[in-house]
């Protein structure tokens, strides 16, 4: 069975805070800054945008299907939003394969489908009534559906002696986008979604649907994928990875 993971990057939605805030003379860090101020007034202490105003900058993808194992992003550079997200949209209808996230419900998703509406996106297969339950979200089912009984996926991922977030935390893709580029978000994320893949791989084990020998397989069939790439941040997740 064919199965994909992945991952949505986001950073603020500059030109929806100017027009929202009327914030027209501002310089793009201005406006952030603006943006962050006002979820500050409205939490208390905490910057985190609603899910309205996060443009997403990139989407990273495992695949584990016949040919074997693989992760890539879907954006690049000269990559606008809206085409970033309708490429992701074609990659998940080329494969009609489930989706698999770690928070996807209560983030990824909701972020997708905003941006979706603003660019004016088609996805008639994502909403067709059969597909309604190939989205699961492993954060949400390791915690039993609770919001109290969550856990960051980097934290648990390094429990389990992999790698975790190597790269980047979510609360620095802002700076990160600023002054170095999508490269390291890009990195980061493919790094996420590699992550994510080898917690479900444990949790296949757990539910019985993979035996002690499959499992190990189906690591080493990971390890092959990655060190063929031959890519920096993959080598150094191999080489951080104890298991």
């Amino acid at each position: 069975m064919t199965i994909i993971v992945f991952k949505i990057e986001t950073i603020p939605d500059i030109e929806g805070g100017r027009k929202l805030y009327e914030l027209h003379d501002l310089s793009d860090k201005e406006v952030a800054n603006v943006m962050f101020y006002k979820r500050r007034q409205e939490t208390e202490n905490s910057e985190f945008l609603r899910l309205h105003l996060h443009r997403i900058c990139s989407i990273s993808i495992s695949v584990r299907d016949d040919n074997g194992f693989k992760v890539l992003s879907l954006s690049n550079d000269d990559c606008a939003e809206g085409e970033l997200i309708q490429r992701f949209y074609d990659a998940i209808d080329a494969y009609a394969a489930p989706l698999l996230s770690w928070s996807g419900s209560d983030f990824d998703f909701p972020v997708l489908h905003y941006r979706s509406l603003l660019h004016g996106i088609r996805a008639p297969h994502f909403w067709a009534e059969e597909d309604e339950a190939i989205s699961p979200d492993l954060k949400d089912m390791l915690a039993g559906f609770s919001a109290n009984a969550d856990v960051p996926l980097d934290e648990f991922s390094c429990l389990l002696g992999l790698p975790g977030n190597m790269l980047m935390s979510h609360d620095k893709v802002w700076d990160t986008y600023r002054h170095a580029g999508l490269d390291t978000i890009r990195t980061a994320s493919e790094l996420e979604v590699v992550n994510t893949y080898l917690v479900y791989l444990r949790f296949q084990q757990f539910l019985g649907q993979l035996s002690k020998d499959e499992y190990s397989t189906e690591c080493w069939l990971v390890r092959n994928a990655l060190q063929q790439e031959q890519k920096t941040h993959l080598n150094e997740f191999l080489s951080a990875w104890s298991e």
